[in-house]
Order: structure tokens, then sequence, then C-alpha cells
């Protein structure tokens, strides 16, 4: 059911993401007298899903949901229409309209993701403001894994600064440490501050590992609640028990615990709780599927989240300005890709990592805040100098408008027709690389 869920989102994000897209390639199209054959939801190689005419476009949804377009006339595009382009250029063509004009048509798909993202944006941040963990509030610290205990971090350390900068929200920290060159981090430990130097070469066991390894954030296992059937309940464990350990190994924190319970899987042995101070060990019967249907305190409620509340006019410039900081962020991380520590071809991944990104249940506040954070990145990838992308056909506009001749209309048939090809390659590469994973 969570596979479902996830699917449907996914599939609802896209398709509000296409369309808008395309409309921003439409608008300036029709605002230019330049003639728009078809406007499709999805490609509709062979047939489509349905269709129909409203003057003189046609607008349908196809049954292949690898993007959409937009046929205009007299251009050379996806649908390679080599017909039309023998014809004398018409008045109402692409072709026949000023070098700055098409420009803008090209961009209008692009400008029109980014300006979604700046309205989700603003939108959300005056209807639910903006939550966050200030960094002074993780007062149980880290979790330290294996990579994070080689950088001589331990559990419980209390993160303060990366090379002497203090972060207001905790979140920035993973982001900021793996993107920004981090030379040392500053921790609270038992009350003293404690320095750690970033050795140069641990930047590459970052990225080999995935970012596992590292550290997330340390809270205690409370339990408040039982799946049916749960074996901490059969073992008379109650809602606002502290589990404290299994098996004698000491598990305070619920990042402990779900590492350690592996070992004991089909196993009798002892819970050790916490109940109104006292300590107790209940026997224990470990499924094999090493869970014990007992829900956690959700660690929003262990842990002070603040929310900053923000005015209709406020949530303006605020959102503008986070629509400008996550896009620039994401630049931030594809220069990763260009690091020779960076594995390019196992960092890529297709449908099923964006789709894992959505909620397992239906969030709409999680809905929104990934569909814009997916606006920018199709407007990022939109705009790469490919062939077949508009990025390509801006490239050549550009070339254009500086040397004052267009290429000729078959390099053009020829560069679309490569930049397809690479595309297509890229997007079964990526997919295949999802799959893998999964067997993995």
């Amino acid at each position: 059911m969570e596979i479902l869920i996830k699917a449907l989102q996914f599939f609802l994000s896209l398709s509000i993401l296409i369309i808008i897209h395309e409309i921003g390639h439409m608008v300036p199209a029709r605002l230019f007298n330049t003639r728009v054959e078809k406007f499709y939801l999805f490609f509709n190689p062979w047939f489509s899903l349905f269709k129909f005419k409203r003057g003189d476009t046609e607008y349908g949804m196809g049954w292949l949901p690898l993007g959409g377009y937009v046929k205009i006339s007299g251009m050379i595009d996806e649908s390679m229409d080599k017909d039309q382009m023998k014809q004398p250029p018409q008045p109402h063509e692409f072709r026949s309209k000023p070098a700055w004009q098409r420009l803008i048509i090209m961009l209008g798909g692009v400008t029109a993701n980014i300006i979604l993202a700046a309205l989700i944006y603003i939108f959300m941040l005056f209807i639910t403001g903006e939550q966050y963990l200030p960094a002074k509030n993780v007062k149980y610290g880290i979790v330290a894994d294996s990579l994070a205990l080689e950088l001589g971090l331990q559990t419980g350390d209390k993160i303060l600064m990366l090379d002497g900068e203090e972060y207001d929200d905790f979140m920035d920290i993973p982001r900021e440490f793996i993107l920004g060159d981090i030379q040392e981090i500053t921790v609270d430990r038992n009350g003293e501050i404690v320095k750690l130097p970033v050795p140069d070469d641990f930047f590459g066991k970052l990225i080999s590992a995935r970012m596992g390894g590292f550290f997330s954030i340390r809270y205690p296992f409370i339990v408040t609640g039982f799946l049916d059937g749960s074996a901490a309940k059969e073992a008379g464990v109650k809602e606002g028990d502290h589990i404290m350990g299994i098996g004698g190994v000491t598990t305070w924190s619920f990042d402990e615990f779900a590492r350690t319970i592996p070992e004991f899987k089909g196993q009798q042995t002892t819970l050790t709780v916490q109940r109104n101070g006292d300590m107790l060990d209940l026997e224990i019967t470990i499924p094999d599927e090493a869970r014990i249907g007992a829900y956690a305190e959700n660690i929003q409620n262990l842990l002070d989240f603040e929310t900053r509340s923000y005015t209709f006019a406020q949530s303006i410039p605020a959102g503008i300005t986070k629509a400008y900081t996550t896009t620039t962020g994401y630049f931030r991380e594809l220069r990763l890709l260009f690091r020779p520590e960076v594995k390019v071809t196992e960092s890529l991944g297709g449908f099923i990592t964006i789709g894992s990104i959505f909620a397992p249940t239906w969030d709409w506040v999680h809905f929104w805040t990934i569909t814009a954070f997916i606006s920018i990145i199709l407007a990022i990838m939109n705009v790469l100098p490919i062939p077949a992308l508009d990025g390509g056909h801006v490239m050549f506009l550009f070339y254009e408008i500086i040397v004052g001749r267009k290429p000729n209309d078959k390099f053009m048939e020829y560069a679309q027709m490569v930049g397809m090809i690479l595309l297509l390659s890229l997007l079964l590469f990526v997919n295949f690389n999802d799959i893998l994973r999964l067997f993995r």
C-alpha cells in the first residue's frame, strides 16, 4: 500500500509539473502569434489515451509517461516533422519569429517551473509556516555511526559549529557538511567543547558510503502504541515505557535499538524498559522480521522544534528567497558530480529514486514541498545545453544571435536526433540503476 501511495503521488506531481512546463512554452508562443498545433501530457507514439481539438490546437494525453510536449509550428522538435520544414516559412511559424521571441518561448518552460516552485513556497510558508529544529535543541545529541566514529564523533555529541559557523537549522548540517568542504567540527561532549579536524580523504569515504554510516539524531525509544499481534505488547510493554536495552545490550536511543535487534531475531531474550523510574526486564520472543510491533514517540514531540510564521506579505519575499536558495543549492550539489571521488554512474537515479522521496502516507504538506523541489530540478535539467532539451534550443539561439545566422535545418534535425538518443539512453540507464539497487 505504501508503494501505491508513493506511486500515485509521484504520478500526480509529475503530471502537474509537465502541464505547467508546457503551458510555459504555449503562453509566450500565443502572445507572439505562433501557432501551437499540439499540447500533450505524456508522449503518444502510435496512439493517444484521449484527445480533442480547440481552435488550432489538439489537446491530449499520451500513454508513455516520460514527459510531455507542445508542438509549435515551424520548429524542429520531438515530432521530427520534416515535411512541414520543407514548406516555405509562414508568418505563424516559430522559424519566422525574431530570435528574441523564440528565445522567450524556449525559456518559458523552465521559467514556469521556477515560478511554480516559488508560488508553492509562498503559499506553504503563509499557510503552515516553516518548521525547523534549532541545532541547540538537539538535546540528546547524535547517534554516531561507523564513519562518524572514525572521524572522532561519539554518540551523544552535540554538533555546535562547522568551520566556526553556527547553524539555526540542524537539518542544514549534513547537507553543508557534504557540500561545503568542511575542515573542522565543533561539538559539545558532556559539557566540554571538542574540535575535530576533518581529514582530506573523508569526503571520498562519505560519498562511497552514499552518506550511510555517518550520524543521525539521537532520541529515546518511548512507546506510544502497538501493532496488532505486537510481540512487545504480549511481553508486557506499556505505552510510555522507555525501551532501554535488549538481551543485555544497552540501547537507550531508538536508532541504537533498531541496529541491535536484528542480532536477536527468532530468539527468546529480555527487553529492558524504564517505567515510572523503575527498570524492568521483560521476557520476549523476537519475531523473524526483527520487529517488536511498537510505535516510537514522534521526534517532534521529544525535541523542541520551532516554527517561523509569515503573513501573506512576508511569505512572498520569503518564498521567492526559498526558491532561489533551493535552486542555487541544487547547482552546488551538481558540482559534486565533477569531483574525482564521486562515481557518477552510481549516483544517478530514475523514477524509483524520485518516487521514493514521497511520503508513505498521503501528506499534502510533504507532497507540495517535494513537488516544488522537483519543479526546480526539472527546470535546471531542461536548461542544460543538450539538443532535444530546451537548453539545446537556447544554445543554438544564442549562436544565431551572436553569429547572425541560424544553423541549417538539416543540422538541427541531426542534433535533435542525437539529443533524443542521448536522453533515452540516459533514461534507460538511470532506471536500470534503480532496479540494480533494489536487488542489492
